[in-house]
């Protein structure tokens, strides 16, 4: 199985109920495996909890929690098992769970929870991905207690009040340390308020066998650590600088060099053979006093603009690009003259297509953040933040193009390919500038020796560089005050080496 492919939950039951039918594993035995892999990862984890309370509903992700508690207990740990109603309402590998429970002299659950210390553990199992409707009652009581008492919290494939389709939350909302998904990874955990509900995600597959699998496809998938060596391939001995690119930076309005010399430094670190800057007359000249590997190109004459595309490789326009006459008509040259390259749409050239369309490149990549979807989409940006997978979708079904929708969790779409998430990054790139460092990275990227290949594995590869470039600025510099010039600094440290 693909242990990065994010599937919808009624996908994960059909695997589920496939293992069950046709690979001929009893419901009950794939409930044990999931409990021991839960457990196992506890222990690790919070080997000197005083106390596992362990909350579990009525159904299978009960089970689960059920199972759970009865290995804690055999082997030797305090447990205290709370359940969701009448136990006789239990049915199926749940009731099982159940029947060993009590084969083992298990006691009673308790029906009410009492106070949580900072020692104890809960195990939460009362929904799973089974939840539809908002949390109430003595469930949702049990969960807003959970979350008062700051207790480290273990759950058991989906957080407690998280829909796991859309990552909603459903009323009061488990806020685990650790969330441990069976079988597969679920969408929801990665949408909307998924991420600040699940902790850390760890999955266990169960042993499920890719046969399981066959009749489900997934609904998206994580980038992982291929995508960078597919973006940037080991070089050999007798390559030179035209095979990894040329990128040019199309950008830069008087009074903002700042973003095109950002866009233009990652490109650099990021392995163009060559990189030029096409930029506004009133600071042209000082670009390379700044960078002096860069070839800067004063535009008073936007139709010069067709001499520096010749030899480009790939395009990146919209860095510090502004709004103006001049700015309009370096997009529209950009997008005339592109021809087979790849060109990157970022900031201000994203802005002036929302105003006024024009046809876009066959090889565009757009990347937009929240606020510029949200006018490229005519809606709001709260609605784009709402369900950012379906804007999307929606931008690539609009545009026909290459998308990468920035913000936390930054999504990569491209036509007829299915959709990449990246959860790597952090709240310190929440700053001005990251976005044309990212642009330049991806204009390295399209540029280099993989050019002819399809954009999307590029694209996610890029996306994947940019955040781990930030995680690892982070580490070395704390995230208040992260700049963008921290990122490009990291790069060569997460840029595939031979």
């Amino acid at each position: 199985m693909n242990q990065l492919a994010l599937y919808q939950p009624a996908d994960v039951r059909q695997i589920d109920a496939a293992a069950i039918e046709r690979c001929g594993i009893p419901g009950y035995v794939l409930m044990q495996r999931a409990a021991a892999a839960a457990y196992q990862e506890a222990v690790q984890r919070w080997p000197a909890a005083s106390r596992w309370v362990v909350l579990a509903g009525l159904g299978n992700n009960g089970g689960d929690g059920i199972e759970l508690a009865r290995l804690a207990r055999a082997d030797g740990r305090n447990v205290q098992l709370l359940l969701g109603g009448d136990p006789a309402s239990l049915t199926g590998a749940a009731a099982e769970a159940w029947a060993a429970w009590q084969a083992d002299d298990g006691p009673s659950p308790a029906n009410e929870l009492g106070d949580l210390h900072p020692e104890d553990l809960v195990v939460d199992a009362l929904f799973g991905i089974g939840l539809s409707r908002p949390v109430e009652g003595r469930a949702a009581r049990w969960i807003e207690a959970v979350v008062a008492a700051k207790v480290p919290v273990l759950s058991l494939d989906c957080p407690s009040g998280l829909d796991a389709s859309s990552g909603q939350m459903l009323g009061p909302a488990i806020r685990a340390a650790v969330t441990v998904t069976f079988i597969a990874r679920k969408l929801g955990l990665y949408l909307a308020d998924g991420p600040d509900c699940v902790g850390e995600v760890v999955l266990a597959d169960c042993d499920v066998p890719p046969a399981a699998f066959d009749a489900v496809e997934p609904a998206a998938q994580l980038l992982g650590p291929r995508a960078l060596r597919q973006t940037w391939p080991t070089r050999t001995t007798h390559q030179h600088k035209g095979h990894f690119g040329h990128v040019l930076i199309v950008g830069g309005q008087a009074g903002m060099p700042g973003a095109v010399l950002m866009a233009a430094r990652a490109a650099l670190r990021s392995g163009a053979g060559l990189v030029s800057v096409a930029t506004h007359p009133a600071h042209a000249a000082l670009l390379p006093l700044a960078q002096p590997e860069l070839m800067s190109h004063a535009m008073d004459d936007p139709a010069a603009l067709v001499d520096l595309i010749e030899p480009a490789t790939a395009v990146v326009c919209g860095p510090g690009l502004g709004q103006s006459e001049w700015a309009r008509t370096l997009l529209e040259t950009v997008c005339v003259s592109a021809g087979p390259r790849a060109v990157v749409l970022d900031a201000d050239a994203l802005n002036l297509l929302a105003s006024s369309p024009v046809d876009l490149p066959e090889r565009s990549v757009l990347t937009p953040h929240p606020g510029e979807a949200a006018r490229l989409l005519g809606t709001t940006t709260a609605n784009v933040q709402a369900d950012r997978l379906r804007a999307l979708s929606a931008l690539v079904a609009r545009s026909g193009r290459a998308v990468v929708l920035k913000g936390a969790g930054s999504w990569v779409g491209a036509p007829g390919e299915r959709p990449s998430l990246c959860v790597a990054g952090n709240p310190g790139m929440g700053t001005g500038g990251m976005g044309d460092v990212l642009s330049g990275l991806l204009g390295a990227a399209l540029a280099g020796p993989m050019r002819a290949g399809a954009l999307a594995p590029l694209v996610g590869g890029a996306v994947l560089a940019h955040a781990l470039a930030g995680d690892e600025a982070a580490d070395r510099l704390g995230q208040a005050g992260l700049l963008p010039s921290d990122l490009i600094a990291s790069l060569p440290n997460i840029i595939p080496r031979p």
